[in-house]
């Protein structure tokens, strides 16, 4: 992969020259024995899972996120992944997925991503071993057109427990979105909405269906070159809703980062493990920018805005990590955020 290509302008894609290519690697790990969990926190393990899986602790996940190879062809930099039969990318998922069972606290959350081919191999084998909870589907704005078939703009996230016990913070995900038939009571005040300066706006529950995250294109500041980038903001909804300030959040397909970056933002710890040497330094890269940066793109004030609604241009002035702002309701943030 190039690492020194000139940008344009208003390019903002997060690259390595040689230098900082240099610097990153000799922060990441490789475990060649049994390691403990104060060995690994908040770091980057570039390694093949199935080699670092051997050396990783007993039960120390609270939330576990992985986005793994979907079952197509794809190239990631240096490694290439081919699609498979059906049958053969269900045994695929088990077999990484079975040997984290032990790393799981009894109150751990998982997610696991996947599009429309991957999705049914991904809910049977969740299925053997968890308490499967839901299936999210979240729009993918970019998706490719097609002359003979619907277009594909979608991809699934299966949610799974290890027990009935386990962390879901409802009031930490809730949508800000706009008031289409702002009622009013008898006395002519607004029922469950709120009118600011930028029009009426309620708070709503989250649901299964996502429809305000914005894909990173190359004018945002959180946008690398990894094939299959997630976004901050899905991230954040995640974290947010199944982990507290404090836990662990493990990601064994890390990529460009997203998962640790969007744990160290928001007063996680983080661990994750990616096989390609780039990507696992654009990681460390990315959380280095971190500590200066707590932007989450469409989230602000606490609160997650409609995607491309002015509230979510904002950027949070502050190097203090965003919380879930638990001695305050979440009408109250929001009331003190249009005032």
């Amino acid at each position: 992969m190039s690492c020194e290509k000139e940008k344009a302008p208003r390019n903002q894609t997060i690259v390595l020259d040689k230098s900082e290519t240099n610097k990153y690697s000799k922060r990441l790990i490789h475990l060649h024995s049994s390691t403990s969990f104060q060995n690994i926190i908040n770091t980057t393990i570039n390694q093949d899972v199935f080699e670092a899986f051997d050396y990783l602790p007993d039960k120390f996940i609270d939330l576990l996120f992985i986005d793994p190879p979907y079952n197509l062809n794809k190239k990631f930099n240096t490694h290439d992944f081919k699609a498979m039969g059906s049958a053969e990318y269900e045994e695929y998922i088990d077999s990484w997925l079975s040997v984290m069972l032990r790393m799981l606290k009894p109150t751990a959350s998982i997610y696991i991503c996947g599009d429309w081919r991957s999705s049914s191999a991904i809910y049977n084998v969740m299925l053997k071993y968890f308490i499967v909870r839901n299936r999210i589907t979240w729009e993918r704005e970019k998706g490719r057109g097609a002359l003979s078939n619907w277009k594909n703009c979608i991809e699934d996230i299966w949610f799974g427990t290890v027990s009935n016990e386990y962390r879901f913070d409802v009031d930490a995900v809730k949508l800000k979105r706009k008031v289409v038939a702002p009622y009013k009571d008898k006395n002519g005040n607004p029922k469950d909405w709120v009118d600011g300066e930028n029009g009426a706006f309620r708070i709503t529950h989250p649901s299964n269906i996502w429809t305000d995250i914005t894909i990173p294109y190359w004018s945002m500041a959180e946008n690398t070159d990894h094939p299959t980038q997630k976004p901050e903001k899905l991230l954040a909804k995640i974290i947010l809703a199944s982990s507290k300030p404090g836990d662990l959040v493990f990601d064994p397909f890390l990529g460009s980062g997203t998962t640790s970056v969007v744990a160290k933002k928001l007063g996680r710890n983080y661990c994750g493990i990616e096989i390609d040497d780039y990507y696992a330094c654009l990681a460390e890269k990315r959380l280095d920018i971190a500590d200066h940066d707590r932007t989450i793109q469409g989230y602000h004030d606490g609160i997650f805005w409609e995607r491309n609604s002015l509230g979510a241009q904002k950027r949070a002035k502050t190097n203090k990590p965003l919380s879930n702002y638990k001695n305050i309701t979440l009408f109250e943030q929001f009331a003190g955020a249009i005032r």
